[in-house]
């Protein structure tokens, strides 16, 4: 890539290219010079849908701070054609730039003034065009069918650096603002913005300008705008209008989501003890989907795909809805943890994300403790350990200087390391005095920003505990704890616990440990836990009661726990009489202990083997994920994953010949989830009567209907596509051309891109880059071949790189290429991913390339040397 700087005059247009160039210049911090500040901006927009265009203009209110010659600002893919600067006390004195500098590669627009602009308030306003994209990223439209034709929305999607593309602005997170939109559109379509409409004035030629309340002082990348055939349902609580907004014709799918969304409101409400400012909160649904975001917290605006926040009576499941909850509940802790108080630069972009991510998890289990979401929170922290283990790891709070940093960030460690860390210091300090202390960190920062510590202080005050230190070591470094149980006696009904930290690695089992203060809660079943505070990596713990001790007891803390032979041997023992979430937790330590061979990972498979057919649902759902996943190590070994899906389908398939594949009346939720898990996972495994039981299935949806309920269609359809042959498959993709539903028909689309045949995955391939899937798909297709061919599709996708980049977010990009290849485990993609990086992504920018390497070097590792062991239990077992 390339970058460059024009310098036009006034008249002329200014276009701002992509960022990716490799010079030193593009790889400077982004961030904008300090001394001016903006305190309003008056925005007006007429979109044309039609053209893919938009014409704008800004009034931005400037509190000059000092006096300066330029005023550098965001601009991005714009054009300008008038600029004028008029102190705020006297308007009629406008003057005009001299000259306006365009740094494309940084994205700034420097406006040039002959002589000093002096110290005091002005209006600075611009008249511009640009572009309407075609990815969910800027000002974009989507493509739809509708039962009265094809339609076209436009969305805005403004994080993280994105606002600058519709309006020139300092789109830093600390240039907090108020902002007025107006917007003149068709009148027979509905507008929506973060405010209600002030006023709207009918114009000629079927069009009206709307005008929008004036916002709260608030972040660029929180503006948001939509227009299309829409249609909103509300409801009401306390002082706020609470709405959904979708398509028309889809009013009734929202009826679970916006009753969420005022249980949850309420909740938070009550939570933050902050009431939410705003009049009315929307969550605005979107056909589409990208690969990189799911919803949007902007304030008084969530932006939500379809997916992910209506619920299709045709096509949805139980974890559909607990999905739209889930994601609701994490977009509206946004409201307060984000919105109302902000991070001051993207260092701490996880103040926002592991927040919310945390605050969603407690709400989910507060408001519907029926559903057991504990365990699925577990298997997020799972995920973030899995990569924080890699010496390619980043801390929670880490060092930002670029665009393509910033979108690199937004990974499991930003998100659910973030709320594994919340959960912990909540468990060591306390529910009240997290509570406490949160209520007074957004009583002290409302409508400001703030940094990583400002949180930690509040938390410190209200519990009179080491907070602040014990935070800093799990956010300021990378890395998970290993806590070594290295004795445990027994003496007087007590035990004592002999504790030693050291580090857990994936791929540098040599490496010097870290140094983490640890809080440990232990515990043997039945009896009270034991607490202490590791210190200097070594702790003594005595803990009532005699017996098997979980170490990590409810699973709070970040780390994982190795025992001595004699303490494994009890936790195997007496691992049917655990807590579910603790019998998880061991058998994650176990598993993770095992793949990086720090411990025999025969010892999880002991625990699972244990494992009652009748245990708790949402833990057998867990282990069937983790069965499935080690599985793919085996992949080109057709002989020896045979034996390994034998045992695992053997594990399996009892429980789903218990739970059936009906639904019974008031069945668990758990229990109608474990199914669809079930019935997935042995799809993937390859069980031959599950497979055929899918294909009967969907073979007599017409004729069967009950056969075919909604809440298990798409598990059918995830089998029938992944052992699809070529007359199922090209039966798949008519079903997917004909479909009226953009939700059904997208989801048919990625089925088709599942194929686990090389020939078929091909052709999902060649079809992602038509026409024919829609624009928002084809990196998700591509992404989902990745799932099953990863070398495939990576060679794919670089081999087609210039068609490839059109249909993604251009900061994106530098993770995307990468991302495809993370599964491989053929060590020549090591050497692909690093030629490709290398030649295209600037250096300080290479993280998810290196993360990615790492990753493929590890399942390289795992298929050449932890298998073995795994063979070996097995021939134990009589596989």
């Amino acid at each position: 890539m390339h970058r460059y700087r024009i310098v036009f005059s006034l008249a002329l247009a200014v276009l701002l290219a992509a960022p990716h160039a490799a010079s030193a210049a593009a790889l400077a911090t982004t961030q904008l010079p300090r001394g001016i500040r903006p305190l309003h901006y008056d925005v007006a927009l007429v979109p044309d849908a039609a053209a893919m265009r938009f014409a704008g203009r800004v009034a931005v209110t400037i509190e000059v701070e000092r006096p300066t010659r330029s005023i550098v600002l965001n601009a991005s893919g714009l054009a300008f054609s008038t600029a004028r600067l008029a102190p705020a006390a006297v308007p009629q004195n406008e003057i005009a730039p001299a000259r306006i500098d365009v740094d494309a590669a940084a994205q700034t627009a420097t406006f040039v003034f002959t002589r000093p602009i002096r110290a005091g308030r002005y209006a600075l306003r611009l008249s511009y065009s640009g572009a309407i994209g075609s990815q969910p990223n800027g000002l974009f439209a989507i493509d739809y069918d509708s039962a009265a034709g094809a339609r076209r929305a436009l969305f805005t999607q403004f994080e993280h650096s994105h606002a600058r593309s519709v309006v020139p602005s300092w789109d830093e997170p600390a240039y907090k603002a108020t902002f007025t939109l107006e917007a003149t559109v068709p009148a027979a379509q509905m507008a929506v913005s973060n405010m209600p409409a002030a006023a709207t004035t009918d114009l000629d030629g079927g069009l009206r300008r709307i005008r929008f309340a004036t916002s709260p002082k608030m972040s660029t990348y929180l503006l948001f705008f939509a227009l299309g055939d829409f249609e909103r349902v509300t409801t009401r609580e306390g002082a706020t209008e609470v709405g959904i907004v979708s398509r028309a014709g889809t009013a009734a799918q929202a009826a679970f989501a916006l009753a969420a969304s005022k249980d949850i409101l309420r909740d938070y409400n009550d939570y933050f003890a902050v009431p939410y400012p705003l009049p009315k909160l929307d969550n605005v649904a979107s056909p589409g989907g990208s690969q990189f975001f799911a919803a949007m917290e902007n304030w008084g605006a969530i932006y939500s795909f379809e997916r992910i926040l209506l619920v299709d009576p045709s096509i949805s499941s139980e974890s559909d809805r607990q999905r739209v909850f889930g994601i609701a509940a994490h977009e509206i802790a946004h409201q307060w943890f984000g919105n109302l108080v902000t991070m001051r630069w993207w260092d701490d972009i996880w103040l926002n994300e592991g927040f919310a991510s945390w605050m969603s998890t407690r709400a989910t289990q507060k408001l519907h403790p029926e559903w057991n979401t504990a365990l699925g929170a577990l298997r997020r922290r799972d995920e973030a350990m899995d990569l924080d283990a890699f010496h390619t790891a980043h801390a929670v709070v880490q060092r930002v200087d670029t665009v393509d940093q910033v979108s690199q960030t937004f990974d499991s460690i930003t998100y659910s390391k973030g709320e594994a860390v919340i959960g912990m210091i909540e468990a060591y300090v306390g529910a009240d005095a997290w509570r406490d202390g949160v209520r007074r960190y957004m009583k002290a920062n409302a409508y400001g920003n703030t940094v990583t510590d400002d949180l930690w202080r509040p938390i410190e005050l209200a519990a009179a505990k080491p907070v602040g230190a014990i935070a800093h070591d799990f956010t300021r470094q990378p890395g998970v704890p290993l806590l070594r149980v290295e004795r445990s006696t027994c003496d007087g009904a007590k035990t004592t616990l002999a504790l030693a930290q050291a580090e857990f690695s994936a791929d540098r089992p040599d490496k010097a440990p870290r140094r983490w203060r640890l809080p440990v809660i232990a515990r043997v079943a039945g009896n009270a836990p034991a607490r202490t505070l590791v210190v200097d990596g070594k702790a003594s713990l005595v803990v009532p009661g005699c017996g098997a001790v979980v170490v990590n007891a409810g699973q709070t803390g970040y780390y994982r726990t190795w025992y001595a032979p004699a303490q494994q041997a009890a936790l195997r023992d007496g691992f049917v009489g655990l807590d579910a979430i603790d019998q998880l937790g061991l058998v994650d330590d176990m598993w993770a202990l095992g793949l990086a061979g720090v411990a025999p990972i025969g010892d999880a498979l002991e625990l699972i083997s244990r494992l009652p057919i009748d245990a708790d649902a949402t833990l057998w759902a867990e282990i069937a994920k983790r069965l499935q996943g080690l599985d793919r190590f085996y992949r080109g070994d057709a002989a020896r994953q045979a034996h390994w899906r034998a045992y695992a389908v053997g594990r399996l398939a009892p429980v789903l010949a218990r739970i059936g594949w009906h639904e019974r009346a008031g069945e668990p939720a758990p229990v109608t989830v474990l199914r669809t898990t079930l019935i997935e996972t042995l799809g993937d495994l390859g069980d031959a009567a599950t497979v055929a039981e899918a294909r009967r299935r969907h073979a007599a949806r017409a004729s069967e209907p009950d056969g075919y309920p909604p809440g298990l269609r798409k598990s059918i359809l995830a089998v029938v596509a992944l052992h699809a042959d070529a007359p199922t498959w090209e039966a798949m993709r008519a079903a997917a051309r004909a479909e009226a539903s953009p939700v059904v028909k997208d989801r048919l689309y990625r089925y088709l891109a599942s194929a686990r045949d090389p020939a078929l995955a091909r052709r999902a391939l060649d079809l992602a880059l038509s026409d024919e899937a829609g624009a928002t798909n084809a990196a998700s297709m591509v992404g989902e071949v990745a799932d099953e061919h990863p070398d495939l599709a990576f060679d794919f996708a670089v081999a087609h790189r210039e068609r490839m980049d059109a249909l993604l977010d251009d900061s994106a990009r530098s993770r995307y290429y990468p991302r495809l290849a993370a599964k491989s485990a053929d060590p020549a993609m090591v050497g692909k991913v690093r030629r490709f990086a290398e030649a295209n992504v600037p250096a300080p920018s290479r993280r998810a390339a290196e993360t990615a390497m790492a990753q493929v070097e590890f399942h390289a590792a795992v298929a050449k040397h932890r298998l073995a062991p795994v063979d070996a239990w097995l021939q134990s077992r009589g596989m």
